[in-house]
């Protein structure tokens, strides 16, 4: 679980808002949460794009069984994206900006710097053999069939379904696991 935002990460996440243009009072609205970066990692493999993945130790347990689970029954899952950095996010939506993009469409698809999932280490971005990485058409393999199922029996849900609440483009492809809840007695 994604520790408590400090002090430090709040002004490092206020400088990136101002240099990326990112109007505070816009995350306001949509209720957009600040996480924490993940502190503890552990690797998960290569992704597609041939990079290391890192998830913390809780999610990246339960990704592999996942994984071997869907391979299990002939379903691939393949690792797009995993853990970022605060300014791994800001780099994401520096370069859709050098690409003449404006911020507002940008926040439709990728979050802000401290607002995204993937600081926590706890979300991925699923893909499979045949289907372009992050585009909705995921939602059309048997991957995603695969995971609509099973998913939740690993602790993934999926984070943003159509119409979701943080104004987000619909993401077949992103999944969070949510750290399992421990009862405790009094």
């Amino acid at each position: 679980m994604a520790s408590r935002l400090q002090a430090a990460d709040r002004r490092r996440i206020a400088a990136l808002w101002q240099e990326l243009s990112i109007a505070a009072d816009v995350v306001h609205a949509r209720r957009l949460p600040l996480y924490a970066e993940a502190q503890r990692l552990a690797p998960i493999g290569l992704g597609t794009d041939g990079r290391d993945k890192m998830l913390v130790p809780g999610a990246a347990k339960a990704w592999a069984s996942m994984r071997d689970a869907a391979a299990g029954q002939g379903v691939e899952l393949l690792m797009v994206s995993a853990f970022r950095s605060f300014e791994f996010q800001a780099a994401l939506i520096r370069n859709k900006l050098a690409k003449g993009r404006v911020i507002e469409e940008i926040l439709t698809v990728n979050a802000p710097p401290g607002c995204s999932e993937h600081h926590t280490g706890r979300a991925v971005d699923i893909g499979t053999s045949g289907c372009a990485p992050l585009e909705e058409e995921f939602e059309t393999t048997a991957a995603f069939a695969w995971l609509q199922r099973h998913a939740g029996a690993f602790g993934f849900t999926m984070t943003y379904p159509k119409g979701n609440a943080e104004g987000y483009l619909y993401e077949p492809w992103h999944w969070c696991w949510q750290v399992p809840r421990v009862f405790r007695s009094r």
